[in-house]
């Protein structure tokens, strides 16, 4: 399990405030990225986590074989231009928008709606993780169905996360994740916050 050096131990959570990781630039100079969590370590991960701070119109990278999910954060938005095999789409994503799910293979082409923007990226190793990513604004709740990890980014605002009997309160910009066991009894109060799930 990948911890990393700003990850701070809470029980069974590894908790990671933003301000902590420091920002890896892109390699065509278009914004930066904090990689937050990757899971079983960094160099061969099965899941990732991250926060991009993205300053210029341009291409996302490739991820061949990964599932890619994006969910904007702060800003205006931005317009995401894909070629997928079928037909060309564009997707208008703003910081009240639902998380958007895509093959890391596409190409695809980011123009800023007005300025620069704050995203997270949650992607999956296709074949060997699935998982999902849903906004948080109010309360959700859920149990567990089957083994899973499960995780919370707190956005603008605090947030309160119900695990059994246990309750962890996160301040704004902070992951926390850890495994989930069957049965679990889960539940997220938060002004706005990302809940994401992964499982093998």
């Amino acid at each position: 399990m990948t911890q990393g050096p700003a990850s701070l131990g809470h029980g069974d959570w590894q908790i990671t405030p933003l301000v902590d990781v420091p920002p890896s630039p892109w390699k065509n100079g278009g914004g930066v990225t904090r990689e937050l969590a990757a899971w079983p370590n960094t160099q061969d991960w099965v899941w990732r986590m991250s926060v991009a701070e993205v300053a210029s119109d341009g291409p996302f990278s490739r991820f061949d074989g990964v599932q890619r999910w994006f969910a904007v954060l702060g800003g205006a938005g931005v317009q995401l231009a894909m070629e997928p095999p079928a037909q060309a789409q564009t997707h208008r994503l703003t910081p009240e928008s639902a998380p958007l799910c895509f093959a890391g293979e596409e190409p695809v082409f980011c123009t800023l709606i007005a300025g620069a923007t704050q995203d997270f990226n949650l992607m999956l190793r296709r074949g060997a993780a699935s998982g999902r990513m849903l906004r948080v604004e109010g309360t959700f709740s859920d149990t567990a169905h089957a083994e899973k990890m499960v995780a919370v980014y707190t956005v603008d605002k605090g947030a309160s996360v119900s695990f059994g009997d246990e309750v962890l309160d996160l301040p704004p910009q902070t992951l926390a994740w850890r495994h989930c066991p069957v049965g679990t009894r889960l539940q997220v109060t938060a002004g706005r916050a990302l809940w994401m799930e992964m499982a093998p």
